[in-house]
């Protein structure tokens, strides 16, 4: 079951709501035009293939803007995301179904707030995690 910082404190073991995209060029192009990171292997098929890979492969940091929306959207606009960080295990290829998701590990409070360390990765269709990672929360006050 789905905790939210709406419903209250959420439990160690809560797994937040997932955060989906299905990835591909329209999704890198966007990407790429904001970071200005036009790299051949994230655009052009033939440059993928150079690199080793099927083709045309999603950026890296790509992955952490998803991991960031899932917190965003689990936090809300009161909450903050005081730390997040991953790995970079596979890439994400075209037409695949990416999924950002979270499970809590431990929540504690300090100066009166609600802090909350949970465990992050992104995956692909058939579960295998992508990039896992570790993030903290605070959340808004109740």
């Amino acid at each position: 079951m789905a905790a939210t910082p709406i419903a209250g404190v959420p439990r160690e073991g809560d797994e937040i709501p997932p955060f989906a995209r299905r990835t591909g060029f329209a999704n890198w192009n966007r990407y790429a035009a904001v970071n200005d990171e036009f790299v051949p292997m994230h655009m052009d098929d033939e440059a993928g293939r150079a690199a080793g890979m099927p083709g045309a492969f999603g950026m890296g940091n790509l992955q952490l803007a998803y991991l960031h929306n899932l917190l965003r959207q689990w936090v809300g606009p009161d909450g903050a995301i005081v730390s997040v960080s991953c790995r970079f295990r596979a890439p994400n290829t075209k037409d695949m179904r990416v999924t950002a998701r979270g499970r809590v590990v431990k929540v504690s409070e300090e100066d009166g707030r609600v802090l909350v360390d949970l465990d992050v990765w992104t995956e692909d269709e058939g579960g295998r995690r992508l990039a896992p990672g570790t993030a903290r929360v605070m959340l808004a006050d109740a």
